[in-house]
C-alpha cells in the first residue's frame, strides 16, 4: 500500500519542518525522474513511481543521519500502513544487495544492522526497487543529472564509491533504456529536466 500523491506531499512537507535540507529537493527530483521513466513503461504505474520516489528518503525526517535513515524510513512507513513505501525506504540504497555497499556512516546499532542485512538477503527486487535505485543516482537537489555525474559527486563528498555499485547503476540505466526503447536521458531532455550540475543530497 502507498499514499495518494496529496498525502505523499503532506508527509514530505511535514518531514521538512523537522529536518530542512537539500534532501527534500533531491526527493522531488527522484520523484520526477521515476515518474518520467515509468510513464514510458507499459508495466509500471507512473503515479506509484512518483510517490515511491518522493518518499524514498522520508526517514531523514528524524535528523541528519546516514544508514539510520534507511531503517527510520522503513519503520515510519510501516507504522503508517504504507508497506510498499517502507520497502523502498529499505532497498533504495542497495542496488548491490549487501550492506557494505552503503556509502556513508553506519550509525545504527548492531541489532538494526543485522535486521537490514537479513532483509536484503530475503527481499526479491522488482522494477520499482530498481527504478528508485536508479533515480536515486539521477536526482540531485539541483535536478536530474547523469548517473556518472551524480556518482562522481557522491564519491567526491565521501571519498569513495564502490566500483560494483557504480557498475550496477550503469547497468540499471541501460536496463531501463532498453525497457523503454531509447536512452532515458532523451526523456529528461524533452522535459527540460536534465542539468549537468553534480548537486547534493
Amino acid at each position: 500500500m502507498f499514499p495518494s500523491r496529496e498525502e505523499a506531499h503532506r508527509l514530505i512537507e511535514d518531514a521538512e519542518k523537522f529536518n530542512p535540507g537539500p534532501w527534500v529537493e533531491h526527493s522531488k527530483a527522484v520523484a520526477s525522474c521515476a515518474e518520467s521513466i515509468a510513464s514510458n513503461c507499459v508495466d509500471l504505474d507512473a503515479e506509484k513511481a512518483y510517490i515511491l520516489g518522493l518518499l524514498h528518503d522520508i526517514g531523514r525526517k528524524f535528523g541528519v543521519k546516514h544508514l539510520a535513515h534507511v531503517y527510520d524510513g522503513y519503520t515510519y512507513m510501516n507504522e503508517s500502513g504504507y508497506d510498499e513505501v517502507a520497502r523502498i525506504c529499505m532497498t533504495h540504497s542497495f542496488c548491490v544487495r549487501k550492506i557494505d555497499s552503503y556509502v556513508g556512516k553506519f550509525d545504527v546499532s548492531d541489532d538494526i544492522q543485522k535486521f537490514i542485512e537479513d532483509y536484503l538477503v530475503k527481499v526479491k527486487y522488482d522494477d520499482y526497487d530498481r527504478l528508485i535505485q536508479l533515480c536515486d543516482a539521477l536526482g540531485s537537489a539541483e535536478g536530474v543529472v547523469s548517473v556518472e555525474c551524480r556518482m562522481a559527486d557522491v564519491k567526491q563528498r565521501y571519498g569513495y564509491y564502490p566500483q560494483d555499485k557504480w557498475d550496477k547503476h550503469i547497468e540499471l540505466k541501460e536496463y531501463f533504456s532498453e525497457k523503454i526503447g531509447r536512452n532515458i536521458y532523451e526523456i529528461f531532455c524533452e522535459k527540460d529536466l536534465l542539468t549537468e550540475e553534480g548537486g547534493t543530497a
